[in-house]
């Protein structure tokens, strides 16, 4: 009996031992892995699914611009130039083409692009992936987050698709498509680096989806998408002090951007929710000249007359502490809580107002429309 048992430890540990040889040297042998010569698909394809799937709804954009040029240099006096614009034969008429692009949101023709892309156009054309090109017509534009819609008449149009409810985080990767220096239909790729980029001077409200993917002059207006082709923002801007591609470009989210659309088609503008006050962020120097223990809130720097706060009784030199029993962080937080509120919308301020704590109702008006210069 003792014989027998040690065969069979014997023959257990030598198969153990074939095992493992093969287990460790050929997995495959035993369907544990795949055959040396496999690879995943992502290795093979890449991205081309995602981009196969978004390219044809990026369109390039051409405008047309024309403006008299003065044929001998003019004087630096205002009212001297202007009387000499008048004289006939003083100036000549010229014409400057400037490249975007732009994405194909709806079947019936509607485009979506950046403001800056086709400001002051005279004529605008598109050219789409397919080789068809059409004249487009300004449907609306929003100044304020540098974005405008625009519509061709053309059927059977690609267009990109757009999940509401995805969520982008910081490290997903990313695909940029537009029209770079007028080269034609580019990519290129890169990650998510950051969320929610504000205070750059580029709009008035900004919140920007940051990414390493390059953007170039020319790419304001496409699309940037994730692996699955899917909308995730629109390029606008991109920091630089040469013209060419850091590493680090911005796009709005695809969310905002549609929300500009829908409203720009349904009423001919963006509506925004305003209170007629101009906020003011708190430094620490003002927070210890207001004897404050911490530099959070807004200080209220001016009030519009007849508007929603000086009805609301808000006063210069007011800090704004709360919005509706949330805490206020700062001018951006406030704008952009106050912006998607309707007009008539009743919102509760705890204000600060020479030491003393207090709570007033205002009744949210309608931002006026404001005329932005061109940022490029």
């Amino acid at each position: 009996m003792r014989r027998l048992w040690l065969i069979f430890a014997q023959t257990v540990t030598v198969c153990l031992g074939i095992l493992f040889i093969v287990s460790t040297l050929r997995p495959q042998w035993l369907g544990w892995g795949p055959a040396p010569s496999a690879a995943p698909p992502d290795a093979v394809h890449g991205y081309a699914a995602a981009v196969e799937r978004a390219a044809p709804a990026v369109v390039n954009i051409y405008t047309e611009r024309h403006e008299d040029v003065p044929l001998i240099p003019l004087p630096g006096d205002p009212g001297l130039e202007q009387l000499l614009r008048r004289l006939p034969g003083f100036t000549q008429r010229q014409s400057s083409v400037s490249l975007g692009s732009g994405v194909i949101v709806r079947a019936d023709g509607y485009i979506l692009t950046n403001h800056h892309v086709i400001e002051s156009a005279d004529a605008i054309r598109v050219a789409l992936h397919d080789g068809r090109q059409a004249p487009a017509r300004l449907v609306g534009a929003d100044p304020e987050s540098d974005l405008a819609v625009l519509r061709v008449d053309l059927s059977d149009l690609p267009v990109i698709a757009f999940s509401p409810r995805r969520e982008v985080r910081v490290g997903d990767v990313v695909l940029a498509i537009g029209n770079p220096f007028g080269v034609g239909q580019t990519t290129t790729m890169g990650i998510v680096s950051a969320l929610g980029r504000n205070r750059l001077g580029i709009n008035i409200y900004e919140n920007f989806i940051q990414t390493d993917a390059a953007i170039n002059p020319g790419n304001s207006g496409g699309a940037l998408i994730d692996t699955r082709g899917e909308l995730v923002g629109i390029n606008t801007a991109i920091y630089s002090e040469t013209g060419g591609s850091l590493g680090i470009g911005f796009a709005i989210p695809a969310a905002a951007a549609h929300s500009v659309l829908d409203q720009i088609i349904e009423h001919g503008s963006v509506r925004r929710g305003w209170l007629g006050l101009e906020p003011q962020d708190i430094t620490p120097d003002l927070a210890r000249a207001f004897r404050l223990r911490e530099a959070a809130g807004v200080i209220v720097a001016r009030v519009l007359p007849r508007g929603p706060a000086a009805a609301a009784g808000i006063q210069v030199g007011d800090i704004v502490r709360t919005l509706d029993g949330a805490p206020v962080r700062d001018s951006v937080d406030l704008l952009n809580r106050l912006a998607p509120l309707p007009q008539g919308t009743r919102v509760r301020l705890g204000l600060l107002r020479g030491g003393r704590a207090l709570e007033v109702e205002a009744r949210v008006g309608e931002r006026p429309a404001v005329t932005r210069a061109s940022h490029r």
